[in-house]
């Protein structure tokens, strides 16, 4: 599914984000990374969903080397790939249907189809019935399903969380996690960028460890091991 060869980032004019890192992450996989700030998880993550472009190497998805991917292509691959920030990015002027509803328009969806998907996520997340709730209204947890919601509308293969707890109370923290969990059950490939060590534990799943820009450690049913 996700495969990195060689992957390099540098950032000008001698910042070396990450250094000759090699990954499989198989479909259907829920993989935590975890490193400590300005290790390079971040950068990492931004690789996949094509914010960043490698300095180095390739990035394969699916059969497609997003590693040189035209801007144009960008919107395509942003609907295999769902992505979920930290400070949840919500447009404080719309409702939680429309925040989702744009996502939908942006990538030139219309009418029948938005009415349909709309609901669609909004149940999932466990959120029908704040459709008309602005994010004001809701509480920070509630907001994070909301992206999260957002983020599923193209029924993305890979959802990619970059720190998705960062901004929320351990009780939050846990019903993210738990929405992930049940999220990837129906086989969409969950990569995690966290530095929550309680939720990396609890997982016990596959954890990847960057230091210094380089996979560290690789665990299936992994700890979260830095100090």
């Amino acid at each position: 599914m996700i495969k990195l060869k060689n992957v390099s980032k540098l950032y000008k004019p001698e910042t070396q984000a990450l250094k000759d890192v090699s990954l499989h992450i198989k479909a259907g996989e829920f993989v935590s990374i975890v490193g400590q700030s300005g290790s390079g998880k971040t950068t990492l993550a931004k690789l996949l969903f094509a914010e960043e472009k490698p300095t180095g190497g390739s990035i394969v998805i699916g059969d497609w080397d997003i590693s040189r991917i035209r801007r144009s292509e960008i919107p395509m691959l942003r609907r295999q790939i769902g992505v979920v920030f930290q400070d949840f990015k919500l447009l404080q002027r719309k409702t939680v249907g429309e925040n989702i509803a744009f996502a939908l328009q942006v990538a030139g969806d219309r009418g029948k189809r938005i009415r349909e998907v709309v609901p669609q996520v909004l149940k999932i997340v466990g959120l029908s019935d704040k459709i008309d709730r602005y994010p004001r209204q809701l509480s920070g947890g509630e907001q994070q399903r909301v992206s999260i919601a957002r983020a599923l509308v193209h029924r993305p293969k890979i959802l990619v969380a970059d720190e998705p707890t960062g901004n929320l109370d351990t009780i939050h923290s846990h019903e993210i996690i738990q929405l992930l969990k049940h999220i990837n059950s129906y086989g969409t490939t969950i990569v995690l960028v966290t530095h929550d060590r309680d939720i990396v534990n609890a997982l016990n799943k596959r954890v990847i460890t960057i230091q210094e820009g380089e996979v560290a450690s690789d665990m299936e049913h992994g700890k979260y091991k830095l100090s």
